[in-house]
């Protein structure tokens, strides 16, 4: 057979409804199978939309606000993390500072354990503490009040 014979065969297949073709003769064969496309199963693409909840009945809840002092001139020092408070040195102790005390700028006032790291809480100012807001061991907030001194 001749080349223009064969790419005659291949386009009658690439054009006809078949997949493939088989020739014979004397000398030869000629084998032309259609190359199937290969098709992946379809996915079943399931979207579920949310499900509106209804709301439940409006819990109403009193929030505390923050015992801050009334302010009277007093300076208050508060808490630069989160973390546990602790108003004495060891567990045994006596508090670093107590109301009344007179403290000055840099006196280190409690500590306050974050990640297992005690950081000392120091004065702000030099005065007379008016009010320890929080209470040994007691969980802090960042920026929460931990002290109040009278200038």
């Amino acid at each position: 057979m001749d080349f223009q014979k064969i790419k005659r065969i291949i386009k009658m297949v690439e054009d006809a409804d078949i997949a493939s073709l088989k020739i014979s003769s004397d000398d030869s064969t000629i084998e032309v199978t259609k190359a199937t496309p290969i098709t992946m199963p379809a996915q079943n693409l399931v979207t579920t939309v949310p499900t509106p909840v209804p709301a439940a009945a409006e819990i109403q809840t009193q929030v505390e606000p923050a015992k801050t002092p009334e302010n009277d001139g007093d300076i208050i020092i508060e808490s630069p993390m989160v973390g546990t408070v602790y108003l004495t040195p060891k567990p045994e102790e006596d508090n670093f500072v107590s109301i009344g005390q007179t403290v000055s700028k840099g006196a280190v006032l409690c500590l306050v354990e974050a990640m297992k790291l005690f950081n000392e809480i120091e004065s702000e100012v030099s005065g007379s503490i008016t009010k320890i807001l929080v209470e040994n061991g007691q969980t802090v907030e960042y920026g929460q009040p931990l002290f109040a001194i009278k200038p």
